[in-house]
């Protein structure tokens, strides 16, 4: 397993003071925004310029990778019944060398993955990305708005509790019982074009964003 960890975090609806606050807890020294639109409606102060500019004023670097990493993708192939669909964002090009730019950064810097969702497990940030780096051997933690952390493995067996999926399947690989949770809840939260404001990763939700 490679010896740096990799944070992930939801900006949810703190104040950026609360914000940066639970960054500094956890001793976080860059951002990398992974939302695939860098704006919110009711949340201003998490518009990218703003956001880099509190940060940058923190003492904490900042960096848009919503392109190669977002939720969300300009290629019609890449989704289904609307639905994006995550195996399909893997497969770009674009999203391994987002990873790799992770990587690399991580080794500089105290690195968090940035998006909306304040539960980690309704964000493609765990899904998609944080899921794709573990699979590379990246230890991740998740920041929660309590500022607690959570281990991207105990993050996974609150996943498969939460499907009732956590029994060990006789005929079935622990890998795969994780694969089939991860697409179970993809489909409940992946971004929807034919219902884009009423997904569970919209920037501009309120509630759980």
């Amino acid at each position: 397993r490679i010896e740096f960890v990799i944070y992930t975090i939801g900006h949810s609806i703190h104040s950026i003071e609360a914000f940066i606050g639970l960054l500094k807890a956890a001793g976080v020294t860059a951002i990398a925004d992974v939302r695939s639109a860098p704006y919110s409606r009711y949340q201003p102060q998490f518009n990218k310029e703003v956001l880099s500019n509190s940060l940058h004023e923190a003492g904490i670097e900042y960096v848009f990778l919503g392109d190669e990493l977002g939720g969300r993708s300009p290629n019609e192939n890449d989704f289904e019944n609307g639905r994006v669909v995550y195996e399909r964002l893997k497969q770009r090009p674009e999203f391994d060398l987002g990873l790799e730019r992770v990587i690399l950064g991580s080794q500089r810097y105290e690195l968090a993955l940035m998006c909306t969702e304040k539960e980690p497990l309704d964000c493609h940030r765990t899904l998609l990305v944080s899921q794709a780096l573990a699979e590379r051997d990246v230890a991740i933690t998740h920041i929660h708005s309590d500022s607690s952390l959570e281990m991207h493995d105990a993050a996974i067996q609150r996943l498969l509790k939460m499907h009732k999926m956590e029994e060990e399947d006789l005929f079935r690989s622990y890998e795969d019982q994780v694969s089939d949770a991860i697409l179970r809840q993809e489909h409940k939260i992946a971004y929807n074009a034919k219902n884009p404001d009423t997904d569970r990763n919209v920037e501009d939700s309120q509630g759980a964003a």
